[in-house]
């Protein structure tokens, strides 16, 4: 059986862990209160935090929920010829509306995560720019109709809490699903401005948020949090995961039988290795995000996990090749082109 708590990177020590974990919790946990739940000083933390910033380890962004706004996340494969599609994918990086840009191991599909916030400009993501980029022969777009909650997010950190630590932190705030929402989510100019700054760092202070929106810094974290409990802000953090000991990154598209598509979703959500499972319309039904250490761990995951799982009809498995963009943060941004 795949052992849940497989040991990391010795890059990272059990305080960055814990200080991960305070991250993924709670994006904005201010330094103090998360020294005081570690038992160590308000200057350890902010010392390793820069650290884990510097080393590339970590990149705290916020991010915006389009469903409350009214609109769907798409997942798109996108098909290139095999000479292009590294170009494809690091133009395609480039857009904003797109996060999770990966080129599959296919080596000619580049997979991508959309969220236009407009009904114009997802018809023009779909219909124009990308089918008519030189590089595109063809594109498969899945809606996503449902996020399964996971109960904690990657790296599953929490075991070198102890119960009372755990408490101290608090819950985290999962993004809301649909469902949850009777009219779209109204943004302002002034809270288009704030989040453009926390889409580039989420921990960015309150005094440069009220700067850019000519709010006060008291009015900026109250709107804050309204965002967050609406649903439509949340905050994300990206890995440089080979640097934490995982070389493998996949995709497991998944036909599902309806009946048991809410049971496999829900199962999926609890393992180790996986980052997220949405159910989808499309040629697929199913689809989850994972990270392995390595080729083995994933047949494993595929063999153990996925096989011992009724309702499963068909698998297919694409492990990524390379990452051009996380949920925010540009990979080897140097090298990225536009779309021409």
């Amino acid at each position: 059986m795949i052992d849940e708590s497989v040991q990391e990177s010795a890059i990272l020590d059990d305080l960055d862990k814990r200080i991960i974990h305070g991250l993924v919790v709670d994006a904005r946990i201010p330094f103090a209160k998360l020294a005081a739940v570690l038992d160590v000083s308000e200057q350890t933390v902010a010392r390793r935090y820069r650290s884990l910033l510097q080393r590339g380890i970590i990149h705290v962004s916020g991010q915006v929920n389009v469903v409350p706004l009214g609109y769907a996340r798409w997942i798109l494969r996108i098909r290139s010829t095999p000479s292009a599609a590294l170009r494809l994918g690091e133009a395609l990086a480039r857009l904003p509306e797109l996060s999770w840009v990966s080129l599959l191991s296919t080596g000619s599909e580049i997979m991508c995560v959309s969220r236009a916030r407009t009904a114009e400009r997802r018809d023009a993501l779909l219909l124009k720019i990308i089918p008519n980029a030189p590089q595109v022969t063809g594109l498969t777009a899945y809606e996503v109709m449902h996020g399964f909650e996971q109960d904690e997010d990657w790296p599953r950190f929490s075991r070198l809490f102890t119960a009372d630590q755990l408490r101290m932190l608090g819950p985290g705030k999962p993004v809301q699903d649909a469902a949850v929402f009777d009219e779209p989510f109204a943004l302002t100019r002034e809270d288009e401005a704030m989040l453009a700054i926390l889409a580039r760092d989420g921990r960015a202070p309150y005094a440069q948020l009220a700067t850019a929106t000519g709010w006060s810094a008291p009015r900026v974290a109250r709107r804050m949090s309204e965002l967050v409990e609406s649903g439509v802000l949340y905050f994300d953090l990206d890995f440089a995961l080979e640097r934490m000991g995982y070389a493998v990154r996949a995709a497991i598209w998944m036909r599902v039988r309806p009946a048991d598509l809410a049971a496999v979703g829900s199962a999926l959500a609890t393992y180790a290795e996986v980052t997220y499972v949405g159910a989808t319309t499309g040629p697929t039904t199913l689809t989850a995000a994972l990270v392995c250490r390595d080729i083995a761990h994933l047949y494993r995951f595929v063999t153990e996990r996925l096989g011992a799982l009724d309702g499963i009809v068909d698998v297919e498995v694409t492990p990524s090749l390379r990452t051009f963009k996380q949920a925010q943060a540009l990979m080897d941004t140097d090298r990225i082109s536009l779309i021409r």
